[in-house]
């Protein structure tokens, strides 16, 4: 075979070599820069396969043709490559299609012009049939846009490589293996074609995309070429808000974001990057310290320091850098800013620390009121007691002052036992001991206990139970509700007035209510009661209105405790109904009770 064969071979390898990094990048079309890469080598391509055909062409037709398809290729590579060199600097990313729709004004006029170039001769004046050598067959007399293209290449080139150097000093280790295989890949052709500056008639150009080829392969496989952006990857590290610094191999800095030199100020007055760690880190000995004692695996240490009069405190993480051979050929130390959780923290402690202090500061309180006022209220109850007996049957003038003086000792009293039993629930100190209950016999009882107040205003106490309806609960807790719900409702009942309870079956709960027709709650008391709230400053009433208030919190307390709710309806004048929930059946307690012990033993 002569050289013309051996070079159509050898560019026909260079385009099949182009065509499959283009299938690579099409295999990564969803990246931006793998699609600048497909169009680039796919016009490298075209610029090798018709040179190809342009070497082993007999005639100037066949000539012309070949240039067509090389022209297909020619005026777009450099620009190709400038568009990849922006956009893995991430220059002008808002306005990256308007850029290359100007940078690729020239090429395609360039491109128009040699379609139609019989027709002016702007990129060809003319064509020389060569004597003296078998290659090239014609050698062509350059017209003006020729050389207007061969300049616009140049400057591309240039400009191109200039992004690079500021690229390649910001950029950690691995990253400038990336920008060197880019520049290398660019260089390459317009270093052979500037050779056809001196002289030499043969065009060494697709040559230079062979080497550009072999190049970015190398990449592609090697450093994950179509995927990494070095200085986009640094913009990404401006905008985390944890610090982050990059560390080689060799435990040397080789890059970090601004949240990481606010957190370690010696980094921004280092001149030159990489810095030994040791150098960048002398300040910080205890994060020196960790780095270097956490090896090649992964680490997690705390860090802190001090920032005028405040001590700011991070949690830091630090992970090791893989090749794709899974060897480690660097480390990402991450800190993150923790003060605010750390200061968070001590106050919860000290509230915490407080609320201790008043939770004992109550027990102290209560035990106060179980002990030292409890026992002399009850003693004044008894005093009081019979004291008005004796004045009663005496027939004395101040008898009835008397009496009013024992109720308010009494409701006293009552007062001080409701907040006691509400602390011991609240202190889990109350047991719950539920038992199934005849519900008719229990309200029975708590009526007969309510007679002797309800008979002074002479009010009516009735009530509609089945006989049938049994509940299960606690029976002094049971009682307690009872007890404050027709207490509450005789002290707001008028003298005739009438009180019914009642209850019903809905569903698997029994609904116990308890009537009358007295005054009715006041609008702004009804409205706390509503909200559940645990504490009532006093309204309207006094501390006697307070007295029942908190019995009706003591009483849906225990409601809640049997798993039900307690709630009411309540008409200004006309009267109020309390309801309360309890689980419960209507089949005879005897029914109820061995329905509860087939529960239990399944």
């Amino acid at each position: 075979m002569d050289i013309k064969q051996w070079m159509s071979i050898f560019l026909f390898a260079a385009a099949a070599i182009m065509l499959f990094i283009s299938w690579l990048a099409y295999r990564k079309r969803h990246l931006p820069v793998a699609k600048t890469v497909f169009f680039m080598m796919l016009a490298a391509a075209f610029y090798a396969f018709g040179y190809g055909l342009e070497v082993l062409s007999r005639t100037l037709d066949e000539f012309k043709l070949s240039l067509q398809i090389e022209y297909l290729g020619i005026p777009f590579s450099s620009t190709l490559w400038l568009l990849l060199v922006i956009q893995f600097a991430g220059i002008a990313a808002k306005r990256r299609k308007q850029l290359a729709v100007a940078l690729m004004i020239i090429p395609a006029l360039v491109f128009g012009f040699h379609l139609t170039n019989d027709w002016h001769h702007l990129v060809y004046e003319r064509y020389i049939l060569n004597m003296d050598s078998e290659v090239p067959l014609y050698t062509t007399i350059k017209g003006f846009w020729y050389k207007v293209h061969g300049a616009y290449n140049y400057g591309v080139m240039l400009f191109g490589m200039l992004l690079f150097i500021p690229l390649y000093w910001r950029s950690p280790s691995l990253m400038r293996k990336q920008i060197v295989i880019l520049a290398f890949g660019g260089a390459a052709p317009m270093l052979l074609n500037a050779v056809f500056w001196f002289g030499i008639r043969v065009d060494l150009t697709p040559f230079g995309f062979v080497v550009s080829g072999i190049v970015y392969v190398w990449g592609i496989y090697r450093f994950n070429l179509l995927r990494l952006m070095p200085l986009a990857q640094a913009k990404l590290f401006d905008t985390i808000r944890d610090g982050v610094v990059l560390i080689d191999g060799d435990d040397r800095i080789v890059s970090f974001n601004r949240a990481a030199a606010s957190v370690i100020g010696e980094l921004s007055g280092i001149a030159r990057y990489p810095a030994e760690t040791a150098v960048a880190l002398t300040a910080h000995p205890e994060l020196l310290e960790s780095i270097r004692g956490a090896g090649s695996g992964e680490a997690q240490f705390p860090f802190r320091r001090t920032d005028g009069e405040r001590t700011r405190y991070y949690a830091c993480s630090l992970t090791p850098i893989m090749e794709a051979d899974a060897q480690p050929i660097g480390k990402i130390l991450m800190l993150n800013d923790i003060t605010e959780l750390k200061e968070n923290e001590a106050r919860l402690r000290e509230n915490a620390r407080q609320l201790a202090e008043l939770n004992t500061f109550k027990d102290k309180l209560f035990t106060v009121v179980a002990h030292d006022i409890r026992d002399p209220i009850a003693l004044l109850v008894s005093l009081t007691e019979l004291l008005g007996e004796e004045l009663t049957a005496a027939g004395r003038e101040h008898a009835e002052l008397f009496l009013e003086l024992k109720d308010q000792v009494n409701g006293t009293f009552h007062l001080v036992e409701q907040l006691l039993d509400w602390y011991r629930s609240q202190k889990g100190q109350i047991v719950f001991s539920p038992m199934s209950w005849n519900l008719q016999q229990v309200v029975r009882q708590a009526l007969a206990l309510a007679g002797a107040k309800s008979g002074i205003k002479r009010i009516d106490l009735t009530e509609s139970i089945d006989a049938r309806l049994a509940v299960r609960a606690d029976k002094e807790m049971l009682d307690l509700i009872l007890r404050n719900l027709l207490s509450n409702a005789i002290k707001y009942t008028g003298i005739g007035g009438s009180i019914e309870v009642g209850a019903s079956q809905e569903g698997e709960a029994v609904v116990v209510s308890v009537r009358d027709n007295g005054a009715g709650i006041d609008p702004d008391i009804s409205e706390l009661l509503r909200l559940e709230e645990p504490f009532f400053k006093p309204q309207v009433h006094g501390d006697e209105s307070l007295n029942a208030r908190f019995g009706l919190v003591l009483a849906r307390e225990f409601v809640r405790i049997h798993g039900g709710r307690l709630w009411f309806d309540s008409v200004p004048g006309e009267g109020t109904t309390f309801y309360f929930s309890l689980a419960g059946f209507a089949g005879g307690l005897a029914e109820f009770v061995e329905g509860d012990r087939e529960g239990e033993s399944g």
